[in-house]
């Protein structure tokens, strides 16, 4: 049973024994009680148990409320506060929790970016390997079946050759890996040649046809704004190739409203599912580490919208 109503009925319970006590003793009505008193008492105890309730619902409604904030926060969602109202001791638990969300969201915002960092650190350092390990091998070997094909008598020339484009594949296919992986493109030409690259590779490896447009005055943008737009990017449209079935994307890239602004639409089948999976949870930590706004609006058989504003000022002094 909720407080109020346990609040409530006790005082009901009160006003009901002291009615009674009333209506049968000889201290303030008659005796027998007549029917204008009885009408008058139980008037009066209905009016005391309306006004119970009314103030009772008003003294607790903040408290309502702190509940459904409880049950209902995000904290990759920020700012949801609430208004500290009421009496002074829910003044103080309202004040309290707010605070509370203040330190989980620091706290939140540090690991954060002590994770994304090491992920990527992570995603440098598997990259480097394929790179070194398995693609230089796969090299060696692409080489040594070409001088082996052109050893071999003809009749094997033709499964030699075989082997070599399987071997050839699999080398592109390692290279895509390490890209994706460890976007050089990004360190090397900076974001536009990346995000370029980027829809060039969904165009070449997959059905989805993707239309870019990107501005040419973008403001100066710091070296994690410009990682966190390029992952945004390529997850929203990893997601409308591989889950969406989507055909067709459009990315843009603009200035505006004090910084950059990035735009993802798919004409996929939408999210259908209520739950968020874990990659659009990881684009929303992302954008919480630095200081981004990150909308995602989608309806069924509608295709998807993405939308990352990165404001250029609060990005001074984020490390």
């Amino acid at each position: 049973m909720r407080l109020l109503w346990r609040v409530f009925w006790l005082n009901a319970l009160v006003a009901m024994v002291a009615t009674i006590l009333l209506m049968i003793g000889p201290w303030t009505v008659s005796a027998p009680i007549r029917f204008t008193e009885a009408v008058i008492l139980v008037a009066g105890m209905g009016s005391l148990l309306a006004a119970n309730a009314v103030l009772l619902r008003w003294g607790l409604a903040p408290l309502d409320r702190l509940t459904q904030v409880m049950t209902t926060i995000d904290l990759l969602r920020p700012g949801q506060r609430l208004e500290a109202t009421g009496s002074a001791e829910m003044t103080a638990l309202i004040s309290t929790f707010n605070q509370m969300l203040d330190r989980l969201e620091v706290e939140r915002g540090t690991s954060s970016a002590r994770a994304l960092s090491a992920q990527e650190d992570e995603r440098r350092r598997i990259a480097q390997e394929l790179h070194d390990e398995i693609g230089q091998r796969l090299t060696a070997v692409l080489l040594d079946l070409k001088r082996l094909t052109d050893q071999a008598p003809e009749p094997m020339r033709a499964d030699m050759r075989q082997v070599q484009e399987i071997t050839r594949g699999s080398l592109d296919e390692v290279r895509t890996i390490v890209h994706r992986l460890r976007p050089g493109v990004l360190e090397d030409l900076g974001l536009l040649s990346a995000l370029t690259a980027l829809t060039n590779q969904f165009d070449t490896h997959t059905g989805l046809k993707v239309r870019r447009e990107l501005g040419a005055d973008l403001p100066e943008l710091s070296t994690q704004s410009e990682l966190v737009i390029y992952r945004i990017a390529q997850e929203s449209l990893t997601n409308a190739a591989r889950h969406a079935g989507a055909t067709a994307a459009d990315l843009e890239l603009v200035p505006g409203h004090g910084g950059v602004t990035l735009h993802v639409r798919d004409n996929g089948t939408g999210i259908t599912g209520l739950r968020e999976g874990a990659g659009i949870r990881g684009m929303r930590e992302r954008a919480l580490l630095i200081g981004a706004q990150l909308t995602i609006t989608s309806r069924p058989g509608q295709g998807t919208r993405v939308s990352l504003h990165v404001p250029v000022p609060t990005e001074r002094g984020i490390p």
